[in-house]
């Protein structure tokens, strides 16, 4: 099995923005792909003629790199390795565990003939001071775990093969993990992966969040987790997820929920989907949906029993997909119906999505449909289902879900 597939979209990304006036800032989950990313894109701009001297790595997690060190001593450090006569590319890898790192990047960044790249495993990297100090100068690439598609290719699995049963290998893609290392880790058995996923999720949980924004009252920050988890793509708001524990006998305020949601949605944990009024279209503030980054960690979470029904978990995924190919997306409602998707592509066109498991009978076709043909507008409006026959109504393209998460026209 591969190490990684090429993430051909990201270094695509990367390499547009090559030797342009701007840091490059590659965000995501632990162990999504970003340090990886960064190799592929080396061992791609060595091919483009740049000489190793002119290529500086730093992982940060790597305690030789940074303990006992401030920031100036790093700075030095790199700058003295520096080539006056060419482009350097310095990549800062888990950037954050430098204290006032900040510093460490815009010194880099006003220096001449440098090119800075840097990861981090937490949104906080952009908010606040770094977010100031370099507003306008910085560009961020955003990297989730494996898609379906790369999942498969990770697998060496042809998917031109008509004969393949895409449903199983999706149950195997949920149910174990889309994180690029956990899939290296399947000849080793299932129990590896899980205790893989249980190491990374420890690690976020108790050091990127409870240490970071010292949270004490862990029982409560792990119920509302697991509650989250338990509810994907359910409207959910801190007051609900508030009440609902009350009545499970755990007193938690809602200002508390609100916190540990934005702790988890700024670790990449969970993503947070707004709600969009479809007749008044504009953004509503209450009632958020929350999808999860990699589907194997309901393992963790919920335990084997995994409460969310097929249709969440795949809703989850198209979420997911969506997301990789551009879009900014809300959920859409209206007084009298619910659409799952409504997407701004990046060319600023509107489209629809509406997700269902199968067309089992008359009702829920009637329904799934229904929803998208009351949009009276001219936007593209799509239902995405598991059915191997597929079947158009009123404008509505119906789409087997498999074939558009691996882009096959058939």
């Amino acid at each position: 099995m591969k190490n990684y597939t090429d993430r051909k979209e990201y270094l695509a990304k990367l390499l547009s923005y090559k030797d342009k006036d701007l840091i490059k800032v590659v965000s995501g989950l632990r162990r999504s792909g970003k340090s990886t990313l960064l190799k592929i894109y080396q061992e791609k701009i060595l091919t483009l003629g740049v000489a190793k001297e002119q290529i500086q790595f730093y992982n940060f997690e790597l305690p030789e790199n940074f303990v006992n060190k401030s920031w100036e001593d790093i700075y030095f450090d790199i700058k003295r390795k520096l080539k006056t006569d060419k482009p350097n590319y310095i990549f800062l890898d888990e950037v954050q565990n430098i204290p006032l790192f900040e510093k460490l990047v815009d010194g880099l960044f006003v220096s001449d003939h440098v090119d800075v790249y840097v990861t981090g495993s937490n949104a906080f990297l952009l908010s606040g001071e770094l977010a100031t100090l370099l507003s306008g100068r910085y560009i961020e690439i955003s990297i989730l775990p494996f898609s379906f598609n790369e999942y498969l290719r990770a697998r060496n699995i042809d998917i031109s093969n008509t004969y393949l049963n895409f449903e199983s290998l999706f149950f195997d893609y949920v149910n174990e993990t889309s994180l690029p290392k956990g899939i290296e880790l399947r000849e080793d058995g299932y129990d590896k992966i899980q205790e893989y996923l249980e190491a990374i999720y420890k690690t976020i949980i108790e050091k990127d969040i409870s240490q970071r924004h010292q949270i004490n009252e862990k029982r409560a920050f792990e119920n509302v987790i697991k509650f989250v988890a338990s509810n994907i793509g359910n409207a959910l708001s801190p007051n609900n997820i508030s009440i609902t524990l009350k009545q499970d006998g755990q007193s938690i305020h809602h200002a508390t929920v609100e916190k540990y949601l934005e702790y988890l949605t700024t670790s990449f944990v969970f993503y947070k989907v707004n709600r969009f009024d479809l007749k008044g279209r504009k953004q509503l503030a209450t009632q958020e949906k929350y999808y999860l980054v990699d589907l194997g960690l309901l393992n963790i979470l919920v335990g084997k029993e995994r409460t969310t029904d097929r249709g969440h978990i795949l809703e989850n995924i198209v979420y997911l997909e969506l997301l990789r190919r551009g879009n900014k997306i809300w959920t859409g409602t209206s007084r009298n119906s619910e659409v799952d998707f409504v997407c701004k592509t990046k060319t600023g066109e509107i489209a629809y999505y509406q997700v269902a498991w199968q067309m089992t009978n008359e009702k829920t076709l009637e329904r799934e449909f229904t929803a998208l043909e009351k949009i009276k507008d001219n936007y593209p409006k799509f239902l995405l289902t598991t059915d191997g026959f597929t079947q158009d109504r009123s404008g509505v393209k119906h789409l087997n879900v498999f074939h558009w998460l691996l882009g096959i026209s058939r």
